[in-house]
Parts: C-alpha cells; structure tokens; sequence
C-alpha cells in the first residue's frame, strides 16, 4: 500500500484498510523485538525529536525504542528543558527544530490541537502522541493491535471502557477506531465521568458496572486523571473503587475468557484490584510490547514516505517514457 499520510494526528484520518496495513507492518516488526541483537538498518541515518511537554513513561519511551530498534537517531525534549519554559511559543520552538532537519516529530502536549498545529506549519512528519483530552491514536493502535493478535479480528467483538471517558483522549480515539474495525463498545462510569452528548456517540451508556460487563469479550479501565478534573466530579476514591473498580468478580459476568487491558499507569486497587491487573486474563503487559512494533510501525510509514513518493514518481516517468517510445515506434512503422 502506498502510505499517503504526512502526519498521524488522529485514528479519524485512517481507513479500515489502512489501519490494517499499520497492524500488518507492526506484526512483521514483533520478531525483532526478540531477537538477541534487536536491531535492524531499516532507518538509519534518519532523526526523530520526541517532543514531549507533558510526563510520560510508556509512550515516550516505547517511540525511543522503536527508533533506536530501526536505527534512526532519536533526541528527547522535554518542556522544562526546553525554551517553552522560558516563555517561546510552540510555533518558535516547533520552527527551531524543523531547521535542524528531522524527518519526524513525536509530540505530547497539554493542549487539545497541539499536534495539528505543528503539522500545519511543519516539513517533517508529526505524530501526536497525546494532546490534551483530544486524541492519543498510537495508543489506540496498539490496543486495537494487541487485541487483534488474541482474537484475529475485531468485527463482532463487545469492548467495555470503563472509567474517566470524560477526560481520555484514550477513550475518544479508541471509541473511533474500534467501531470502525467493526467492534461494538460500551462506556461506563459516574455520570460526571462520562462526556456531555455521550448517547450521540456509537456506543452503549452504562453507570452501572456489573450490568455493563455482562457478555462483554473484553473491559479496558482507564486511569482515573485527577489533574484534569474540577472539584465534585468524583466521590472519594474508596466509593469510586467499589462501585466502578473492576475486580476478578465482574469477570465473571463477562464471556468466558474475556481480556483486560489498561493504558496505563495503573492505580491499583483504584481502577482495577491488584490480583486482576495480574491475572491470565490481563493483557496489559502484552499492550505494551504491541506498543514498541505499533510505534517501529508508524515511524517506518511516515519517515519512508517521500522515499516511497519518488519511487512511485520515477516509476510514472518510466512507464511514461515507455509509452512515448512505444507510440514513436508505431509512427515509425507507419
């Protein structure tokens, strides 16, 4: 498939077929993640900025090792360590580190539109990794991958999201993407957690926890993101726990082998008791190593894509030329 995105900022700018061709490509990169050497040559001589101006532990560190595992040189920023600390605009900054010349910018900010901003205004590819409630489509991605390897596809499957919908960009790509790959969703939650027009969506509306699980193939929790919020939305974490905190017992009221997964971080015994987040049914630590191919499989499509552009170029310009001398040919013979 000839990859004809610039910029990953949302699930929202992928088809069916194209989310498939990530997944496809993500699976061909997950032997090289156990291989005693893990590394090949597939983007040596190319940079990735990973500019991150909130805190992150998987996302930033699953990009830097999918860069480093194609051989691409990868530079981490940070906000306090960059001049936005100083008072220069995400433009300047975003300027100042296109004239260094990198052929990708993963960005996480705050602010919801951040990642289109700098695509707008940007040479490079630039691949949100998280801006503000709007989307977190890598994450996305590699759920949907992570699920995809346990269940073959999706189409049919009944997914439960559980939690802070309110508040997740999470959520918002996931609830995207999933229904688009044919999945059928369900989001519960308090109702301060469960965003405004949430029936307008293409899901399923619970508050109640034990009726939501019923039948559902897999739950994923959300963490619950305290700095968002405002005061009164939530009851004390001890209600919270017991009434939406998802247990081995719920389980039980799901299909018969139904998976768990969380983004992470986890706050156990919160959003999920500790001996579920360690269970068999668990696949939270496979959604992180889905995470490294997914992200090996994202930089490979953006930073070849001009190389794919002039190859599919000089190949018209052959065929052109072909025809050209084929047509003089003819006019020879005549």
């Amino acid at each position: 498939m000839q990859w004809r995105h610039k910029d990953l900022l949302d699930v929202t700018q992928l088809s069916p077929a194209e989310v498939e061709h990530v997944f496809d490509t993500a699976a061909s990169f997950l032997e090289i993640n156990t291989r005693p050497v893990k590394k090949v040559p597939t983007l040596k001589g190319r940079s990735v900025v990973l500019f991150f101006a909130e805190p992150s532990t998987r996302t930033k560190t699953s990009f830097d090792i999918a860069g480093k595992r194609l051989s691409a040189d990868t530079f981490s920023l940070a906000k306090s360590g960059s001049s936005l600390s100083k008072g220069e605009s995400l433009k300047d900054t975003a300027l100042t580190l296109q004239a260094m010349a990198p052929d990708a910018i993963v960005i996480r900010d705050s602010r919801s539109g951040a990642a289109a901003f700098l695509a707008e205004r940007l040479r490079c590819a630039v691949i949100n990794a998280g801006d503000g409630w709007h989307a977190h489509p890598t994450q996305a991605l590699l759920d949907a991958f992570t699920l995809r390897g346990v269940w073959g596809n999706l189409a049919g499957r009944t997914l439960l999201i559980l939690g802070d919908i309110a508040h997740s960009r999470v959520a918002r790509s996931n609830i995207h993407l999933l229904t688009s790959l044919g999945a059928k969703v369900r989001l519960c939650g308090p109702r301060t957690l469960l965003p405004p027009m949430a029936e307008t969506l293409p899901v399923s509306v619970y508050t109640d926890l034990d009726k939501a699980v019923r039948g559902v193939d897999a739950v994923m929790c959300l963490r619950l993101q305290l700095e968002r919020m405002q005061a009164g939305l939530l009851p004390d974490l001890r209600e919270y726990a017991e009434r939406w905190g998802l247990g081995l017992r719920h389980l039980e009221r799901a299909k018969p082998g139904a998976k768990v997964l969380h983004p992470g971080p986890i706050n156990r015994g919160v959003e999920i008791s500790s001996n579920l987040a360690d269970a068999a049914e668990s696949l939270i630590l496979d959604q992180v190593a889905s995470g490294v191919a997914v992200r090996m499989a994202l930089l490979f499509l953006y930073m070849t894509r001009k190389e794919s552009d002039m190859t599919r170029k000089e190949s018209d310009m052959t065929r052109k030329e072909s025809d050209m001398t084929r047509k003089e040919h003819a006019d020879a013979r005549d």
